[in-house]
């Protein structure tokens, strides 16, 4: 509620989505911000983070086939060097890979809400220094005549040092430094052109692989943008569900409240409305003798009539509200639609004479029954024919239609000539006591309860409801019921055979 404004709360509507979802974007740029500003390389310290366990979980898994690859070396190397001397420098790389490794293990069971960053980085980058200068070592081989051997191995050094490192930057730079620093060395230790030829191509195969290592701490880094969009999605998908959560429980209970307040309204305003109604009825009828001023008469008609407009306005609430809480309960049997409207325009007909107001009527009368609620049909075409003779100025036309559909269904339209609707205000008029701005300058005042109800009582029948308007061209309604409602459609009721036997077997025993 707090990031709703006072004008949105007493309309009672909340912001708009393009106002939710700029505000969830600019908090989620301050925190991103905020996170940047605690980081030594300016990513998001969940970033920084997940780049060093990369990084940590590269360096723990690769030490067995490092050492591995160490102990090949120093094998091969006893070809020019002695075998003291290569297992010293395998010692060597064992202690640097079983150090680096250490380290890794470490960082990888340590609290990450805790741990310090910096302090890691650089430890890993010490350890990535001393662990390239061990494999560097080899170029010792190159004065003893395996200067190619030394080449190589030094090329193969860098491609795993760079590759394992490639989650930390620095870290790879760093490591590749003595190894390129060793690889040009070689070229000191012979002149010939093929040698330097070689040489040129470790360095450029040095820079390649540290190229790639970029590409792959690029593609590193996509990964985790994309896996925390991906947790901060479901992270507002989980905040918005409470919030709807939260919503529907207050809904629920402000329905609750309303249902509460509707039935006590219902009691206590019912039960003084018939005693008003029924003591202004004697009065109005003068049952016990006239009245000595003759503006008792007006007052108790306009007492009698105004409760009526009261009572009428309590049940079309109670009405509504039943139809939206889904507790309107059809009686359903069946009924002649084209004698429903009949009687119907037949109560209208007083209105709109007074109006001098014309009907046109084009009603099928060989429509088959439908299985519907006749209190509700009735109901529904009252309120159409009511909004028609309300609407249609003095000498207007006013055009019923009762008929078939495409589909096979029965439709009810009625069209007058009145003021006519703006379409920007066809959402209003079917709103709860919603009303147009043209009907309210020339219609005669209601509680905008009617369109309403009829468009709920027409889809509690599983029909449509449409309405068409344009200002100065007048209104029309359609009402639809499906196909399924017209009794000639509908399946009959079997009867099992055995019972019905029975039954009637028992009525001839007793007979």
């Amino acid at each position: 509620m707090s990031d709703l404004t006072v004008e949105m709360v007493q309309r009672g509507r909340g912001p708009s989505t393009e106002e939710a979802a700029r505000r969830l974007g600019v908090a989620r740029e301050i925190r991103s911000a905020r996170e940047k500003l605690t980081s030594q390389t300016g990513l998001e310290r969940a970033f920084d983070y997940e780049l060093l366990r990369h990084y940590a979980q590269y360096r723990a898994g690769a030490g067995i086939p490092l050492a591995g690859f160490a102990a090949v070396l120093a094998a091969a190397a006893t070809f020019w060097i002695t075998a003291p001397v290569a297992a010293s420098w395998a010692l060597g790389v064992f202690l640097m890979i079983t150090l680096n490794t250490t380290l890794s293990r470490r960082f990888l069971n340590a609290d990450p809400e805790t741990i310090p960053l910096r302090r890691w980085r650089r430890s890993f980058l010490i350890g990535e220094v001393l662990q390239s200068l061990s494999w560097s070592a080899m170029i010792g081989l190159g004065a003893t005549g395996g200067w190619t051997f030394a080449l190589i191995g030094l090329v193969i050094a860098s491609a795993v040092t760079t590759m394992l490192a490639a989650t930390v930057p620095l870290a790879a730079i760093a490591a590749l430094v003595p190894l390129a620093l060793a690889t040009a060395s070689l070229a000191t230790l012979s002149q010939a052109a093929d040698a330097l030829l070689l040489v040129t191509m470790a360095g450029g195969a040095q820079l390649f692989f540290l190229g790639l290592s970029r590409r792959l701490y690029a593609a590193t880094m996509g990964a985790l943008r994309s896996r925390a969009e991906k947790d901060a999605v479901f992270g507002e998908l989980e905040q918005a569900k409470a919030n709807s959560d939260e919503a529907r429980r207050r809904a629920e209970e402000a329905n609750l409240a309303k249902s509460r307040f509707l039935a006590t309204m219902s009691h206590e305003l019912r039960t003084p409305l018939n005693a008003i109604l029924g003591f202004s009825e004697v009065m109005k009828n003068e049952v016990f003798g006239a009245h000595i001023a003759p503006s008792y008469r007006e007052y108790s008609h306009d007492i009698h009539d105004s409760g009526l407009h009261l009572l009428n306005l309590i049940n079309e609430i109670l009405d509504l509200s039943r139809i939206e809480a889904g507790r309107y309960e059809l009686n359903e049997e069946p009924v002649q639609l084209a004698h429903v409207v009949e009687e119907c325009r037949h109560m209208m007909g007083l209105r709109a004479k007074a109006k001098n107001q014309t009907f046109h009527d084009l009603v099928d009368d060989a429509l088959p029954r439908l299985w519907a609620d006749e209190r509700a049909l009735r109901q529904i075409v009252l309120n159409l024919l009511s909004n028609a003779v309300k609407f249609t100025p003095p000498g207007g036309a006013i055009w019923l239609k009762v008929g078939w559909t495409a589909s096979g269904g029965q439709y009810v339209s009625v069209k007058d000539s009145g003021p006519g609707i703006p379409e920007d205000e066809l959402g209003t008029v079917l709103s709860s006591f919603g009303r147009g701005s043209l009907a309210i300058k020339t219609a005669e005042q209601g509680s905008g309860l009617g369109l309403p109800i009829v468009k709920g009582l027409v889809e509690l029948h599983g029909g449509q409801f449409q309405l068409t308007s344009k200002p100065r061209e007048g209104t029309e309604v359609v009402v639809t019921l499906p196909a399924s409602r017209v009794m000639d459609t509908l399946p009959p009721v079997e009867i099992d055979a055995e019972p019905a036997a029975s039954a009637r077997g028992a009525l001839n025993r007793a007979a």
